[in-house]
């Protein structure tokens, strides 16, 4: 194996900390989401596989709850949970390399995007379709379908998922590590199947992943994933509140929206264009829309076509700016302003949808009403609108654990504050304005003609409690749908002690 092959594993000494360590308090303060704190007993920083292996086999024999991290960027408080008392985390175990006996690019969990997607373009000249940001692990990430700038373009990166070996706990309590790929012929090809889609925390510890394109030739390293592009052109365009009154505000966002329907497609030639449309309250003084264009020379021309059709009936953006970078500055510090947090991290709470068509006039006018209204001050609130579709909508619901393949926009109800104070003022109007959004759905995006539900890598257990998902749709149908019983069957097979749980976690028939 060259040298080039391969990201030297990190020289942290693997172990298991106590509270006074400083590295315990590194992994605690990692946590994304300040709404949740966690208090182990004890953290394990391991460096392989075996070490995750012994590190699980301690916490069964004494009875701990486990859990699992690698980036540290769980929406909810999975990992900061008051009930675990040991966390593994796999950040140290961070190798990219060329494995020659599966023919596919191996990443272990604990690497980053942006650490995988430098190694596969200076290595191989190859990318895979991750998520936003480059600080976000591997290991949990890629277990929940991995959706981000790419998807339209080239799929899901789990959609790219050859091979995982993850260390589960049989009937007897004793730890093991699987290898199981994507050969129908594989004994333990349920096992890869479910981490396609599943989300993390479910049935095991996920060590490596093992990536090579269903269509690709596994004798090539440069082709057994997607070719890098050969640059990135971004787009941000700002209109002012002040000049947004309840008319251009329809106009726009409904303009946006049925840009969306009429490129879902694979075949648009818009397909290598991803937006994110960001409707801020009115208080900040802003409507962001940010877009990411593979187009090359045509990207210029692409984006002003996109920017005139929001523009239609609403006026053009106060302000706008446009850059085209190599694909390599793109991934690893892309749109950075959209990724500033301040020191010490924010509380947050987000709520996610998956849009099969554009919001209605009804929804519309309910988001101009919440975004405007003056009887809170609710700062952070948002609505968001992410591209989709595409590429990721030329796969069978069933094919992968990634059941959302009819989708054309994801959709979040957002906000984010700084004092805990806050929280259940924020809580309170986060809640009030998704639910509201699809009050005729009781309150949820239920899967039908409209909705498909929502993506378990941005977890809501909101969509658990009966008090506020009134639709009498159970959560796992909005991020599992007809996949969950296979699901069912899997965790019983694999995690029959529930070692592996959660508020979403699967539950074994």
């Amino acid at each position: 194996m060259s040298t080039r092959e391969r990201i030297p594993a990190t020289s942290s000494a693997p172990g298991q900390l106590g509270p006074d360590d400083p590295r315990y308090r590194a992994v605690i303060d990692k946590q994304f989401n300040k709404r949740f704190r966690a208090h182990p007993d004890h953290v394990w920083l391991v460096g392989s596989t075996e070490q995750v292996v012994d590190a699980l086999q301690a916490a069964v024999n004494e009875g701990r709850r486990v859990v699992v991290t690698s980036g540290g960027h769980c929406l909810e408080g999975f990992v900061s949970d008051p009930d675990v008392r040991v966390i593994i985390n796999v950040s140290p175990m961070n190798r990219v390399y060329h494995d020659r006996a599966l023919q596919a690019v191996a990443v272990e969990a604990g690497a980053t995007v942006g650490e995988t997607l430098r190694a596969l373009s200076e290595n191989w000249g190859t990318m895979l379709p991750l998520g936003e940001y480059p600080g976000i692990g591997m290991g949990g990430h890629v277990v929940g379908g991995a959706f981000g700038f790419f998807c339209r373009q080239f799929g899901l990166a789990a959609d790219h998922l050859y091979a995982v070996e993850v260390v589960t706990v049989d009937a007897d309590g004793r730890a093991h590590s699987r290898v199981a790929t994507r050969e129908p012929s594989d004994p333990h090809h349920d096992l890869w199947w479910a981490h396609t889609g599943a989300g993390g925390g479910n049935l095991g510890i996920v060590t490596r992943y093992w990536f090579r394109s269903p269509d690709a030739s596994a004798g090539d390293t440069s082709r057994m994933l997607p070719r890098a592009p050969e640059s990135v052109t971004t787009l941000k365009a700002e209109w002012n509140w002040s000049d947004i009154d309840r008319a251009r505000f329809m106009r726009l966002v409904r303009n946006h929206g049925t840009w969306s329907e009429q490129n879902a497609d694979a075949a648009s030639p818009h397909v290598s264009l991803w937006a994110l449309l960001q409707l801020h309250r009115q208080q900040l003084g802003k409507i962001i829309l940010r877009g990411v264009s593979t187009a090359g020379d045509a990207a210029e021309s692409q984006i002003d076509a996109f920017v005139a059709t929001l523009s239609d009936g609403v006026g053009a953006p106060a302000a706008q700016s446009r850059a085209r970078m190599s694909w390599l500055e793109f991934a690893l510090n892309p749109l950075p302003d959209l990724f500033t947090f301040p020191p010490g991290g924010v509380c947050m709470k987000g709520k996610d949808a998956l849009l099969k068509r554009r919001l209605t006039d009804r929804q519309i006018g309910l988001a101009f009403d919440h975004l405007t209204r003056t009887d809170h001050d609710v700062m952070g609130l948002m609505l968001a609108l992410a591209s989709y579709g595409g590429r990721v909508n030329t796969v069978l619901p069933g094919a992968t654990a990634s059941v959302h393949r009819g989708a054309i926009l994801d959709m979040a109800v957002t906000s984010g504050w700084l004092d805990p104070a806050e929280t259940e003022t924020q809580l309170k109007w986060v809640r009030a304005f998704y639910r509201e959004l699809f009050a005729d759905t009781g309150g949820a995006p239920v899967p039908g003609d409209a909705y498909e539900g929502a993506m378990i890598n941005h977890p809501d257990p909101d969509l658990a409690d009966p008090v506020l998902n009134t639709s009498g749709v159970p959560w796992h149908a909005f991020y599992y749908q007809d996949n969950y019983p296979r699901l069912q069957r899997v965790k019983a097979r694999w995690d029959p002690r529930n070692v592996f749980r959660h508020a979403l976690s699967i539950r074994a028939k």
